[in-house]
Order: structure tokens, then C-alpha cells, then sequence
């Protein structure tokens, strides 16, 4: 490919996502096709092509015969378990991948501290009365609290190599009374019983 073809391949690439954005469609939603994506980019109907297989070997478009191109979960594929083979082989990123998804959690409960979110933090107190939840189930609910969708998506896609650095400990079902510690601390606004009732469910 020369280097012209791939500032064209990424200019489109780059336009695909921007009408994803625009339309704000979801795993599931059906995308233009070949042709109309060259129509409304003016390209060559080729260099689409090579775009949307891009695309679909990566795992985050599928065509149906005869119904079209739909966008697609990327946890549905294999992808980030492959990379995360790769990734595992260094000891180094396993640790800064722990790092980060502290400091996105921690992040996560700055945000709620400053927000207005206690109706929610009751509601999730009394699901912990009721149930035990894995510590992944626990804080993607505190999360999505934040109402910070690229917080969120980030955090998510970061949990998909968590999940084999601290499998045990992402799937372990802490005692209710760690969780609800750190819900009542978040209830009470009070910044540094937050961070001690996180370090008692924090990675390690």
C-alpha cells in the first residue's frame, strides 16, 4: 500500500467512525454499504472495501448475505484474548495494567464524590443486602454512576485484559460488608473512608 492509498484507507476509516458517532448507532445497527460509503466519501469504491474488511477482520463489523453490514461486539471475537497472550509475556504491562484500572476506578470515585448520585448508591446498598456480586459486577455498577461514557467504555475494554491478569480476584465475591462499606462511605461524601474501603476491594 503506498502512502498515499493509506492516507485515503485512513481518512476513511476515519469517516466510518465519524458517521458511527453521528448517528450514534450500537452493536447491532446496520451501517451503509460499500457503495453508499463511496457515494458519500467520493472514493473509490476499492479502497471502501479494503476499509470495511479491515474492519470485519478485527472483529467489529459482520455482513449478513442479503441483509448487509451491522456492527458487531468486539467481545464477541478472539481478539483481545489474542493480544492479551502478547501482552501477558511482559511483566511489565501486567502491572501497568493494573495501575491503570486503578486509576480509573479511583478516578470513577471522584467523580461520583462530587456528583449527586444517592438515590442510585441506595438503590445499589440494597441490591448488596440481597445478593453477592463479583467485584467486576460491583464496580462497572459504580461506574456507569459516573455517567461518563468514555470513562466507562475505557474502564470496560481495560477490564477485558484484567480479566486474565487477576481472574481470581475480578470474579471473587467479596464479602457484602467490604462493598457496602465502600457505598456508605460514598453516601457519607467522605474522601478518605472511600479510599480505605476501595483498598480492602482493590486489585492486588
Amino acid at each position: 500500500m503506498t502512502t498515499t492509498q493509506s492516507k485515503v484507507y485512513i481518512e476513511i476509516l476515519r469517516h466510518i467512525r465519524a458517521y458511527i458517532a453521528e448517528k450514534q448507532l450500537s452493536y447491532g445497527d446496520k451501517i451503509p454499504s460499500e457503495r453508499e460509503f463511496a457515494e458519500k466519501l467520493k472514493v473509490g469504491r476499492s479502497s471502501v472495501r479494503e476499509a470495511l474488511r479491515a474492519l470485519e477482520l478485527l472483529g467489529m463489523i459482520e455482513t449478513r448475505r442479503g441483509e448487509g453490514t451491522f456492527l458487531k461486539d468486539f467481545r464477541e471475537h478472539s481478539l483481545i484474548e489474542l493480544l492479551g497472550t502478547f501482552i501477558l509475556e511482559d511483566s511489565k504491562a501486567v502491572g501497568d495494567i493494573i495501575e491503570m484500572n486503578s486509576l480509573l476506578e479511583h478516578n470513577a470515585l471522584q467523580l461520583i464524590l462530587k456528583g449527586d448520585q444517592e438515590r442510585e448508591l441506595k438503590l445499589l446498598a440494597a441490591k448488596l443486602n440481597n445478593n453477592s456480586v463479583t467485584r467486576y459486577e460491583f464496580m462497572k455498577e459504580l461506574i456507569l454512576l459516573t455517567n461518563n461514557y468514555l470513562l466507562f467504555r475505557i474502564w470496560s475494554v481495560l477490564n477485558e485484559y484484567v480479566t486474565f491478569v487477576c481472574e481470581n480476584d475480578q470474579e471473587k465475591v467479596y464479602p457484602n460488608s467490604n462493598l457496602e462499606m465502600l457505598v456508605t462511605a460514598l453516601l457519607k461524601k467522605e474522601q478518605k473512608e472511600v479510599l480505605a474501603a476501595y483498598e480492602a476491594v482493590s486489585l492486588k
